[in-house]
């Protein structure tokens, strides 16, 4: 099969822990040369393909002999170290077989949080993409807590989906050792069955997720979907499914119906705003009532300091804030034009009051429909 018959042009792939021990307490070098074959093929096809692996904590782990892993963060990170680049060894010797170079990149939250963080790391992987090379990709365990501390990446999950949104990827694959997203935990529910396909992550999704059981890793079904969140508003498809099917990277990268589909809630869109919606830079959250959420989400408006309800952290005019409803779900983010001391100030207000409220007047929009990203 060509890849002018492929349905993606550029894919990025993760491996999670659990499928690349196999459960085990050691990374399974059969299991990756075979998802490695895959992606070799579809390599040499003319696909662009980046891939997000996990397993370094694994293979550190088991170096050193441990039974059970160390608590505690440093010894975590120990761990990480010794063990990246017997991980990254591993996959140099399983694609030079296949005649393909490797490179590695260890991303932090940090490293992406400013504009021009993004932009560095967005052209070194675009740049590797065009010359054929294969990067493998993984958190920077060694400097960063944020995996560790299963705070925010989550076993490289939303990082899987901060990479997908970083290069303008097709398609995001998320490898486990499950089949997708369930109706109901399988392992007490029989007649549990697979959903094949989500438009649309709302509230159900959310709880579906909860309810299905961790992997070994600091990753869940919680991390999936908030990653799937993040992709498909990027304009990226994503799947979960069972790595240890036959050729199962392959089929999805035919378009086969394999595991849980999420399909794209919004066209590409262009870099800046895609940066805005990774939430790598957000200093506050504005909690607004229904008329302004309609307004944002219906009516494509800006929106005002009349329907903010309520300010929580810190931020500076120019920051990036989340939007949340009245029920507390995200529905966006946006630049601010107001800090977060100016907001508590004028929530509520008609925009003719704030010069009075404030002094000052930076405009009537407290975030421009222009600077607004809407899931």
């Amino acid at each position: 099969m060509s890849s002018k018959s492929l349905p993606y042009k550029r894919i990025v792939v993760k491996f999670g822990t659990n499928l690349l021990t196999a459960g085990s307490n050691r990374l399974e070098k059969d299991i990756m040369s075979r998802l490695s074959s895959q992606v070799a093929s579809l390599h040499h096809q003319g696909l662009e393909l980046v891939v997000i692996s996990s397993g370094a904590i694994a293979a550190g782990r088991y170096k050193l002999g441990l039974a059970e892993e160390p608590k505690g963060i440093p010894y975590k990170q120990v761990l990480a170290s010794i063990g990246q680049s017997r991980l990254m060894n591993v996959y140099e010797q399983l694609f030079e077989q296949h005649g393909i170079t490797v490179a590695q990149a260890l991303l932090t939250k940090a490293d992406l949080s400013n504009r021009a963080g993004y932009l560095n790391a967005r052209n070194t992987l675009l740049a590797l993409l065009e010359l054929r090379v294969l990067c493998i990709v993984n958190e920077n365990d060694v400097v960063a807590v944020d995996e560790i501390q299963e705070a925010k990446f989550g076993d490289n999950d939303n990082l899987s989906a901060m990479v997908a949104n970083l290069i303008d990827a097709d398609l995001l694959i998320m490898l486990t050792d499950t089949a997708g997203l369930y109706s109901a935990d399988p392992q007490r529910h029989p007649d549990a069955h697979l959903i094949n396909r989500v438009d649309k992550i709302d509230a159900e999704v959310e709880r579906l997720a909860a309810d299905t059981p961790s992997e070994m890793g600091t990753g869940g079904m919680v991390t999936k979907i908030e990653a799937a969140r993040l992709a498909t508003a990027s304009g990226v498809s994503m799947v979960i499914a069972d790595g240890r099917l036959p050729d199962v990277i392959i089929r999805l990268a035919g378009g086969e119906a394999v595991g849980t589909h999420f399909l794209p809630s919004a066209l590409k869109l262009e870099s800046r705003k895609r940066w805005m919606l990774s939430g790598l830079c957000v200093r506050g959250k504005l909690f607004i009532d229904s008329g302004a959420a309609t307004a944002l989400e219906k009516k494509n408006r800006s929106l005002l300091a009349a329907g903010i309800e309520r300010v929580e952290g810190k931020c500076q005019r120019g920051d990036i804030v989340n939007i949340y409803n009245s029920r507390g779900r995200r529905i966006g983010c946006g630049i601010s034009n107001y800090s977060s001391a100016d907001i508590e100030t004028i929530k509520g207000a008609h925009s003719g009051q704030i010069a009075e409220l404030l002094g000052y007047d930076y405009g009537s929009e407290v975030v421009h429909r222009n600077n607004l990203v809407i899931f």
